[in-house]
């Protein structure tokens, strides 16, 4: 539950808050304060407040910290084995050894609806996807059952929800002057992949070294010079060119994530608009999605590089000297 609070002396009776708001929960009327009539539909994205010219509007979360209970039948979850553990471990630490990374690998699991929950924390507030993803590279796991998304967006294209009406119709991504008009951004949305509606229970990202479920997708966040070297790991035994998909739209519900997911081919990512207004992520950082079943060639790659073209690169040793 969520608490949407209007400061009457700072509203300016814009009605911004209503435009932008993916799931409709205000009303507006010229010159009134916006009211609240759907609630219970608020997801806290913050775009509301985060948007208000005046800062009149507040959104909190009522809810406590909890633990989610599978449906009391918490015994249906099987760990992972010991050995299945120390081999998550194994490459996380050669990924940071070889690459010297500056966060840690992540670990993504898609849990198909059906499917059992690990006994874990459920994050207090909700959060977007892309901040789970970028938590998580910094040590932190997050369990985020569809409830816990707060982007209706990356929610819907990791199959957690359906597309709110104003985000199928193009309606905000214009108002945010992210694209054109609205034509443009419904193609946008219409061309983007997405998991059936309902498909996913919920998302869970770990520390590859701290695994808890056996990943889909094992994510890289790094400058394009590390990011390069993983490109060259996944090719150093067929010297084949790679195709990746980018448009900075969606990019870690899409790009790092769906793709690898669905594909079974590693992707890279720029990044985008919401995963960079949300988090510190710096400038000089990009992403990659690697599927599990491509980890073991993209070692042994990295392994080979590792002994001489990395180490060579690094040191500038094709530098002319400076006259």
């Amino acid at each position: 539950m969520v608490d949407i609070d209007f400061d009457l002396e700072r509203c300016s009776r814009c009605g911004l808050c209503a435009e932008l708001c993916p799931k409709e929960v205000f009303s507006f009327e010229a010159g009134a304060v916006p009211g609240v009539v759907r609630a219970e539909e608020c997801c806290a994205c913050m775009t509301c407040s985060g948007k208000c010219p005046s800062g009149a509007l507040t959104v909190s979360e009522r809810e406590p910290a909890h633990r989610y209970l599978d449906g009391g039948n918490e015994s249906a979850f099987v760990p992972l084995s010991e050995a299945e553990v120390a081999q998550y471990v194994s490459l996380s630490e050669t990924l940071e050894e070889i690459l010297m990374l500056r966060s840690k690998p992540v670990a993504i699991t898609l849990i198909r609806a059906g499917e059992p929950l690990p006994h874990l924390p459920v994050p207090r507030h909700s959060l977007r996807y892309c901040q789970a993803l970028i938590m998580a590279r910094r040590g932190i796991t997050t369990l985020m059952p569809a409830e816990s998304h707060s982007c209706p967006d990356g929610a819907s294209i990791l199959g957690l929800g359906k597309v709110p009406r104003k985000l199928a119709t193009g309606e905000i991504y214009v108002q945010l002057g992210k694209l054109a008009t609205k034509e443009v951004a419904r193609q946008m949305v219409a061309e983007r992949p997405a998991l059936p509606e309902g498909s996913m229970r919920a998302t869970l990202l770990t520390p590859l070294a701290k695994p808890v479920m056996t990943p889909d997708v094992v994510a890289v966040i790094a400058p394009p010079e590390t990011v390069m070297w993983l490109c060259m790991a996944s090719t150093y035994f067929t010297g084949k060119r790679s195709s990746f998909q980018m448009s900075s739209y969606n990019a870690q519900c899409v790009e790092t994530t769906l793709y690898p997911y669905t594909t079974g081919e590693m992707n890279t990512s720029l990044g985008c608009y919401g995963c960079r207004a949300i988090s510190d992520l710096g400038e000089e950082m990009m992403f990659i999605g690697i599927p599990l079943k491509m980890m073991p060639t993209l070692i042994e790659g990295l392994r080979h590089l590792g002994k001489k073209a990395i180490r060579d690169c690094r040191a500038k040793v094709y530098l002319p000297p400076l006259v």
